[in-house]
C-alpha cells in the first residue's frame, strides 16, 4: 500500500511560509503592545520580509519541488498518460522562474514596508491590522509563481487580493478611500467567481487540477462535449487573472483604487499586484494550456493591444491640475505598462518555446517594478506638504528637493525608455523582439506607436520637475483657500524627510541605476528559459 504520508521541503517553501510567520507574529504582537509602541511592528513587518527574501539564497541554481503525488506504477498511470509523467506531478515547484518572481515580491513588499512605516504613524492607521494584511498579502503573492495546480493557484491569488481590499479601504472615515474599497471587492469578487467556474469546467473535462495533468490531457480529450467545456474554462480562468493584470477590459478599477488607497498600497498594488497576476497568467496558458495557444495567443494580443492604447491615451489626457492627478497618470501609466508585459505572452502562443518567450516578460517586470515604486516613493514625498498631488505640484520640485526630483526624473525616463533610464530602452526593445520574432508585427507597430505617446506625457511631467516656481509653487500645501482643513493637517508636515522614505526612494534610485549601467542583469532573464 503507498503511504499517504510525504515529507515537506520546508526550504523549498520558506519564503512564503517565513512572510505567513511574520503576519502571524505580528498579529500575536500587536495584542500586547501599548499605543505608544506600535511603530515596532513596522519594523518586524520590514524584519520579516528581509529574512523571506533572504531565503532565496539557498535555493538558487536549484530546481526543488514538494506536495508531489506518490510516483504511479504503469497500471495506475493516468488514462492516456504514462509513468514518468506521474512522478512530476507536484503542487510546489520552486524552480527559477518562481525564484524571480519571489525575489520581486518581497522585495517589492520590502519597499512598501519602508514607505508605509511613517505613513501609518502620521495618517494614524490601525497598525496592527496595517502590517498582518500587508504580510499576508506578501505571502499569497510569493506562494502563487511556485503554485502548480490550479486550486494553489487560486487560492494564492485570493490570498494575495483580500488583505489589499481591506488595505486599500483602511483610512477609516475617508470617502475616496471607501468607494476604492468597494469599486475595487465588487470588481475582483465577479472575476474571481468566473475564474472558479473555469477551473470547475477543467476539472470536470480533464479530472486533474495540476497543471501538468490538464495540459496532458487537453492534448487529447476523448469526447467532443468535453473538448467544448475544456475550452470555456480555459477562457473563464483567463479572465481573473486578467482582471489582476489591469488588462483591458477588467482595467476600470485601477485610477479610482489607487487614488482611494494610501500612497504605499497603491504603489504595492501597481507592483506586486501586477506580478500576482502576470505570473499566474503565465502559468496557466504555458503550463497549463499550451494545446490551446492557437486560441490564447491572438487573445493575448489583442488584450495587449488594448490595454497599452487605452493605458497611454487616458494618461496622456491627464489634467496637471486636477486633484490627484499624478497618481492618477501613474495609475493610467501603469495600465499602459501592463500592456508591454502582455506582449511576449502573446508571443508565447506563437512560438515553439513559449517557456522562453515568457522571458522578456519577466525582464520587462524586474525594471517596472523598480522604477515604479520610486516613483510612487517620489509621489509620496511631494503629498506630505501638498495632499492634492496635482501634477502642477510638482512645479520647481528641483529648487525645493533637487535629489527627490532627480530621482523621480530618472524614473520616468525608465518608464519612457530614454536615456539614461537605459534599463527602460532595453527592456522595451526586447519586449519588441519578442513580438517580432513571434512574427506579430503588427503588435510591434502598436507598440511602437504607444511607446511615442507615452514619451509626451513621461516627458511634459519631467520638465515640470524643473521649471521655475511660478504661479502655485508658494501654496505650501498646493490646496485652494477653501480647504483649510487638509491645509492644516499639512502643516506638520514640512518637517524633515523621514528616513525610511528616503531609503526607500534612494534604494529603487540605486537599484535602476545599477540596472542602467549593467543591463544585463535583467536581460539575461530574456536569453532563457525560465520554466
Amino acid at each position: 500500500m503507498t503511504s499517504l504520508v510525504q515529507s515537506v521541503d520546508w526550504l523549498a517553501i520558506a519564503p512564503p511560509t517565513l512572510t505567513a510567520a511574520a503576519a502571524l507574529v505580528v498579529l500575536v504582537t500587536d495584542l500586547f503592545l501599548p499605543a505608544a509602541r506600535k511603530p515596532l511592528l513596522g519594523w518586524i513587518a520590514t524584519g520579516g520580509l528581509a529574512l523571506a527574501a533572504l531565503s532565496l539564497l539557498p535555493l538558487l541554481g536549484g530546481h526543488r519541488a514538494t506536495f508531489c503525488l506518490a510516483q504511479q506504477s504503469p497500471a495506475t498511470a493516468p488514462a492516456g498518460g504514462h509513468p514518468a509523467l506521474a512522478a512530476e506531478v507536484c503542487s510546489y515547484v520552486a524552480d527559477p522562474f518562481a525564484l524571480v518572481i519571489q525575489f520581486l515580491v518581497l522585495a517589492g513588499a520590502l519597499l512598501t514596508a519602508l514607505l508605509s512605516v511613517d505613513t501609518v504613524k502620521e495618517h494614524r492607521l490601525p497598525a496592527g491590522e496595517y502590517w498582518f494584511l500587508l504580510l499576508s498579502s506578501a505571502a499569497g503573492a510569493a506562494l502563487l509563481p511556485a503554485s502548480r495546480d490550479l486550486a494553489t493557484l487560486v487560492i494564492a491569488l485570493e490570498v494575495a487580493s483580500l488583505p489589499a481590499f481591506a488595505l486599500v479601504g483602511l483610512r477609516r472615515g475617508d470617502r475616496l478611500s471607501s468607494e476604492a474599497a468597494l469599486k475595487f471587492f465588487l470588481s475582483s469578487v465577479v472575476a474571481t467567481a468566473v475564474t472558479l467556474l473555469g477551473v470547475s469546467f477543467l476539472y470536470a473535462a480533464t479530472g486533474s487540477l495540476h497543471l501538468s495533468r490538464v495540459a496532458h490531457t487537453l492534448t487529447a480529450l476523448p469526447d467532443p462535449r468535453l473538448a467544448t467545456l475544456a475550452a470555456a474554462g480555459v477562457a473563464l480562468t483567463l479572465v481573473g487573472f486578467a482582471f489582476k493584470t489591469a488588462a483591458v477590459p477588467f482595467h476600470f478599477w485601477v485610477p479610482d483604487t489607487y487614488v482611494g488607497a494610501p500612497l504605499p498600497i497603491a504603489a504595492y498594488l501597481s507592483v506586486v499586484g501586477k506580478a500576482v497576476g502576470f505570473s499566474g497568467l503565465i502559468l496557466v496558458t504555458v503550463r497549463g494550456f499550451p494545446s490551446y495557444a492557437h486560441v490564447w495567443g491572438p487573445a493575448m494580443a489583442v488584450l495587449a493591444a488594448l490595454t497599452m492604447t487605452a493605458g497611454n491615451v487616458a494618461a496622456l489626457r491627464q489634467d496637471p491640475d486636477r486633484r490627484h492627478g499624478a497618481v492618477r497618470l501613474l495609475a493610467w501609466s501603469s495600465v499602459g505598462q501592463a500592456g508591454y508585459l502582455l506582449v511576449p505572452i502573446a508571443a508565447a502562443g506563437y512560438t515553439g518555446d513559449p517557456a522562453h518567450a515568457i522571458g522578456a516578460t519577466v525582464a520587462y517586470a524586474l525594471m517596472y517594478a523598480a522604477v515604479n515604486l520610486g516613483a510612487f516613493a517620489v509621489a509620496a514625498l511631494v503629498a506630505r506638504t501638498r495632499p492634492a498631488n496635482r501634477i502642477a505640484d510638482y512645479r520647481g520640485l528641483y529648487a525645493r528637493h533637487p535629489l527627490a526630483a532627480l530621482a523621480l526624473g530618472f524614473f520616468l525616463l525608465c518608464l519612457a525608455g530614454l536615456p539614461p533610464g537605459v534599463i527602460g530602452l532595453f527592456a522595451k526593445v526586447t519586449v519588441f523582439s519578442a513580438a517580432v520574432d513571434a512574427g506579430l508585427g503588427w503588435l510591434a507597430v502598436v507598440m511602437a506607436v504607444n511607446v511615442a505617446i507615452a514619451l509626451y506625457y513621461y516627458l511634459q511631467w519631467t520638465a515640470v520637475l524643473f521649471r521655475g516656481a511660478g504661479e502655485g509653487a508658494e501654496r505650501p500645501t498646493g490646496e485652494p483657500v477653501g480647504e483649510p482643513a487638509e491645509a492644516a493637517a499639512a502643516a506638520p508636515l514640512r518637517a524633515a524627510v523621514p528616513a525610511t522614505l528616503t531609503t526607500a526612494i534612494a534604494l529603487a534610485a540605486v537599484l535602476g541605476i545599477a540596472l542602467s549601467g549593467a543591463p544585463q542583469l535583467v536581460l539575461r532573464f530574456a536569453s532563457g528559459a525560465l520554466l
